[in-house]
Formats: C-alpha cells, sequence, structure tokens
C-alpha cells in the first residue's frame, strides 16, 4: 500500500545510519532511529484508537521525539494538528473543541489541566517530554519497530495547521499529502539541498516554515540537522563550522549581525542563509552580505500554501523583493475590485495556484469558496506586484495582518480582548516598524469618560488571555480614532503616526 508523502520520506532513510538529527548536547538520531521510532509511535497511536483521518493534536516543546511524533502521524493516517506551546487554555479550548482531535499530546506538566479540557470535547490525552519521558513513549516502547503504514492518497489531508482570521476566529488550513511533498520536492531542487547539507534548525516546529519547510526539506532530500530548542547566538555562531544551510525568520539575521562573532571566516563552511515568514528588510540584507560575503535568499509563503515563490539560488537576490515563482506554482496580481490581472509593475491582490495550495478551511466551506477565484486561484490577501524580471514584491497586507517575529497575529482578535477590559471604549491594533522583531503588535486604546487604565494594567490584564507573541509591546491611549467617512478606522494613519516609535532616536 502506499503513503504519498511518507514514502518519499522512507526512501533516504533506507540509508539507516546516516545522521537525521543531533541536538546541541551531541546526540544524535539516524535515519535509521527515525523509522524505527516513527513505527513504534504510530504502533502506539493506533493502539490508542486513532484511525486514518483521526486528528492528533500535539503541544509539545521541540525535541527530536517530536519530530519522530509527527512521523508517526504521517504513517498512520492521521491529521497532525500542531498548537503553539504559547497558547493559554482558554485558546486550546477552541483549538480542540472545533478540531475534535481523537488524541491530545502536551507535556506531562500540562496533562491535569489540559485533560479537563480535552475529556469535555471526547479526546483522550497523552503526555511526551523532551527527555523522553511521558505515557505515549512508555506505551511506545512496547510496540514493535516495524509499522505498515496506512494508504494515503496525495488528496488526503496530512495536516491542519490554523492561522488567525480577521473576525479573531482562527481557520484551520487543510494541508494535504500531496500539498506537503510537492512543496518539499521543489524548494530541494530550487535550493540544491543533498545529502550532504547539514541544517541549522532554530524555528518552532508548530509552524509551517518550520515543520514542514525546514523538516520535510530535510527529510526528503536525506540531509541532517542540528535541532535546537530556540535561536541563540551563541549556540548558533559555533556550528556554522559544521553546517551548510540555515532557515530562519529576519530576526533571526538582525541578531547574529549584532554579534561581533559574525564575520567572513564565521560562515565560510555555509552555502545559504534563507529568510521568510517576515519581511525582511533591505538595509539587514545589505548589513548581512557585507559583514559575511553571504546574500541572504528571501522566499515567501504563508500557512494555506506552504511556499509560493524564492530568489533563486543561482542569479540574483533582489533585496526587497521574495523572488520568483516556484517550479508549478503561479502567480498573479489582480485588481481587487474587478479580479482583472494587472501588468508587470501594477500593485494588485496576489493570487496563488499551484499543487502547494491547502484544500481549505476545516469545516468552514462558505469561507474557502470566498477565499478562491472562479478558475481555483487563492485570494492570499496580500497586497503586491511583480516586475518586468518577473521577482515578487511584497508592498502591503490587504487584512491587516501583523508579522511580529515570523508570527502571524490578526489585529481583531487582540482587540476583542482589549475591548473586553473595563474601561475601555474601543480599540485599534496595528503593527509597527521593529528593528528586531519586523513588525511590534501595538494597540492604540480609546477609554470611557473617566476611566483608569493604564499600559501595565492593559498588558497584565492579556497575560494570560493571549499568547505571549500577540500581546501588544506597547499601549497608547489617545482620545479618538481616525475614521474615514464611511466610519472605518484609518489604520493607515495610526501606522505613520507611530511608524518611528520602536525605532532608536538618530
Amino acid at each position: 500500500m502506499s503513503n504519498h508523502l511518507f514514502d518519499a520520506i522512507r526512501a533516504p532513510a533506507e540509508t539507516g545510519d546516516a545522521i537525521f538529527v543531533e541536538t546541541i548536547d551531541g546526540r544524535r538520531w539516524t535515519y535509521g532511529d527515525s523509522l524505527r521510532l516513527s513505527g513504534q509511535l504510530a504502533s502506539a497511536i493506533d493502539v490508542l484508537g486513532v484511525r486514518p483521518g483521526d486528528r492528533v493534536a500535539v503541544q509539545v516543546d521541540k525535541s527530536p521525539l517530536a519530530l519522530m511524533l509527527y512521523l508517526a502521524c504521517v504513517r498512520c493516517g492521521a491529521v497532525y494538528l500542531p498548537l503553539n506551546t504559547a497558547y493559554t487554555l482558554a485558546e486550546l479550548d477552541y483549538f480542540i473543541g472545533d478540531a475534535e482531535p481523537r488524541l491530545v499530546v502536551v507535556s506531562s506538566k500540562a496533562r491535569a489541566e489540559v485533560e479537563k479540557i480535552a475529556h469535555r470535547h471526547g479526546a483522550i490525552v497523552e503526555t511526551l517530554d523532551v527527555d523522553g519521558a511521558g505515557s505515549l513513549m512508555e506505551l511506545a516502547r512496547e510496540e514493535p519497530v516495524d509499522f505498515v503504514d496506512a494508504a494515503r492518497a496525495p488528496d488526503d489531508l496530512a495536516a491542519i495547521l490554523y492561522t488567525s482570521g480577521t473576525t479573531g476566529r482562527s481557520k484551520g488550513a487543510m494541508l494535504t499529502h500531496g500539498n506537503l511533498l510537492s512543496n518539499a520536492l521543489a524548494l530541494r531542487e530550487f535550493w540544491r539541498v543533498t545529502r550532504a547539507d547539514r541544517l541549522i534548525h532554530a524555528l518552532p516546529i508548530f509552524h509551517t516554515h518550520g515543520l514542514f519547510v525546514a523538516t520535510n526539506v530535510t527529510l526528503i532530500a536525506g540531509a541532517s540537522m542540528f535541532l535546537l530548542p530556540k535561536f541563540e547566538p551563541d549556540e548558533i555562531l559555533p556550528l556554522m563550522s559544521r553546517a551548510t544551510l540555515m532557515m530562519g525568520v529576519p530576526t533571526f539575521y538582525v541578531r547574529l549581525l549584532q554579534h561581533e562573532g559574525l564575520n567572513r571566516h564565521a560562515v565560510a563552511n555555509m552555502r545559504l542563509f534563507i529568510s521568510g515568514s517576515a519581511p525582511l528588510l533591505a538595509e539587514t540584507h545589505a548589513a548581512f552580505e557585507q559583514r559575511t560575503g553571504h546574500a541572504i535568499l528571501e522566499r515567501y509563503g504563508m500557512t494555506e500554501t506552504n511556499m509560493n515563490t524564492s530568489n533563486p539560488y543561482d542569479g540574483e537576490r533582489r533585496a526587497g523583493t521574495v523572488g520568483l515563482a516556484l517550479p508549478g506554482v503561479s502567480v498573479r496580481i489582480t485588481d481587487a475590485a474587478t479580479g482583472e490581472t494587472l501588468g508587470p509593475g501594477e500593485t494588485g491582490m496576489i493570487e496563488i495556484k499551484g499543487p502547494n495550495v491547502f484544500k481549505g478551511y476545516w469545516r468552514m466551506p462558505e469561507k474557502t469558496a470566498a477565499e478562491f477565484t472562479r478558475d481555483g486561484y487563492f485570494i492570499s490577501g496580500d497586497l503586491g506586484k511583480i516586475d518586468e524580471a518577473g521577482y515578487v514584491h511584497i508592498v502591503g497586507r490587504g487584512k491587516d495582518l501583523v508579522i511580529s517575529g515570523g508570527y502571524n497575529i490578526y489585529p481583531k482578535e487582540v482587540e476583542n480582548e482589549i475591548d473586553q477590559l473595563n474601561g475601555v471604549a474601543e480599540s485599534a491594533v496595528i503593527g509597527v516598524a521593529h528593528p528586531d522583531f519586523g513588525e511590534g503588535v501595538t494597540a492604540i486604546v480609546v477609554l470611557r469618560s473617566g476611566a483608569i487604565l493604564d499600559e501595565k494594567a492593559v498588558l497584565n490584564a492579556l497575560h494570560a488571555r493571549l499568547a505571549r507573541y500577540k500581546q501588544p509591546k506597547r499601549v497608547i491611549f489617545v482620545e479618538d480614532l481616525p475614521r474615514n467617512a464611511m466610519g472605518k478606522v484609518q489604520k493607515n494613519l495610526l501606522r505613520d503616526r507611530y511608524s518611528n516609535l520602536y525605532m532608536p532616536a538618530s
């Protein structure tokens, strides 16, 4: 029987003794280990009653075993649902209630609280810890290493990733085996990834970038990775003498540039630096090339589509652009009002079509239909243009999305929480240029007459209600919000007004 995605992962894994993952303390897992451990975990999941098509929600800390659990879900036909480790219990309640997973996997320390939520939604809970402890691993150790992979076709679901919506309600993007494999194969070829590559992996694995781009491309190529719990320049710079490849967000490169150890000697063994998930400033691109001799390769993707474009491996990597459409992917610019395709240099809505584009939003057929054109293009919500040479430029976001530190935040979700606070009349949340995070989440708040509320009180109130990356970096109080003739808040004016809020004084 064929398992569309795992069959392609299995092929390079048959080498057995080749290193797949190495951690900062020197522990190693081979490709043979990955087959054995994922087989045992897949069998354990099967014993727990998970069947092909069932969802498995996972909120655990980053570790090699967490990657093995992802592979196990692919092998047994489960739909993998990674959840940000920063999500609060209130947020988990929504995701578990909406996705209705059969199994929820969390760390041992979180089990008691999560079980209360999971049981209410008919899910069972098992645990998995960074050190290999936990009830799921205890069960897996009793299972055989050989597992007969479930039959999965290209159109079968492999994962659901939640992405925020402009209404504040998160949407589950349904990604198929075909979506994930087609994109991994395209990126492997476009970026020339081979068995000889060693990736520095400091990204989270609950996110498209760290899981489907970094991990799947490594697996498909039979390459290896240094798996780091988080980005720490002091740990990463010494690894560059043994690594060849790094994938990161702009914040990584900003922080590397702040480190005195970054120079041409330190990166002499490196082949390629890739950036995505947020806009890379042209100044950062130029400064990095001057210090290291490497031009960062910027690309463009999103939860619903995986990767769409990339600057070329050979050829000009243009600062301020996200490159060319990947092979098999069609990108066009349209007039948002008429749907007419625009010509080179004209700004409009970015639309995408290809085998990388998701199947739709989980249990939201009307929302799915609204996000696709009649001829099958996905309406990204990003505004951009394509120049004469075919390079895509992103010039704005039509849906007010804020990208901070590589994470997507929709203002409405944050505004909903702020507006519930006593004394708040209304709020507007915007993204403001930030030298470290790309954009800083910034709340502009209007108080009710006579109300007394300060910045610290608002931030403290949001601490348990929103994941940390969604929380504002600043709260600014104003008398009223600027509006147009139709009464809509003019966030563009607010962004202009506070554009230098996080920038150092010159």
